[in-house]
């Protein structure tokens, strides 16, 4: 039945996927001013100032760097895709919990993608020191994963008790 506690989580699954590709994700200050480095789910962009002639005074031209990362943003919409398809499966439990079970690679491989985007390659921008803010996108994928693994359960559960009830006809 759709009603089940699962189809809930796996409904907010697809919201945060949702906030994840609409929002960004990470954002770290330089050291001057017009200084700033963001991630997106779509791309990378770091903007610095670059003086026009070396020995010459203040007169720099902001420079934008842009990296795609379209890759970052087809594995949060598969993701989506997937719980969302996950929903109406609840006739086949065991085919939800592959699905959840394939959410949760996807998820790691999302978090190990922006992970190495704002540790180590972030990391060379501005101030080493600072490691930059985490934004909204990022936080919904994080609720995406404990979201998945909170589905995963209640599906396991729902199966349980169906196999335990057939044994008892």
């Amino acid at each position: 039945m759709i009603q089940r506690v699962q189809t809930i989580f796996l409904f907010l699954i697809t919201v945060a996927m949702g906030i994840a590709l609409t929002n960004p994700l990470w954002e770290k200050a330089g050291t001057k001013s017009p200084e700033m480095a963001h991630l997106t789910a779509l791309q990378y962009t770091a903007q610095q100032s670059v003086a026009t002639q070396p020995g010459l005074p203040a007169q720099t031209l902001p420079t934008t760097y842009i990296d795609s990362l379209w890759y970052l943003a087809l594995l949060i919409a598969l993701v989506g895709l997937s719980a969302f398809y996950a929903i109406f499966q609840y006739k086949n439990r065991l085919t939800q919990t592959a699905l959840c079970a394939v959410n949760a690679l996807m998820l790691t491989a999302i978090m190990g993608i922006i992970l190495y985007q704002t540790l180590y390659a972030g990391k060379g921008y501005g101030n080493p020191a600072d490691q930059g803010t985490f934004l909204t996108g990022f936080y919904a994928i994080i609720a995406a994963l404990v979201f998945n693994a909170l589905a995963n359960r209640f599906i396991r559960r729902d199966e349980k008790l169906v196999r335990g009830s057939d044994r008892l006809r």
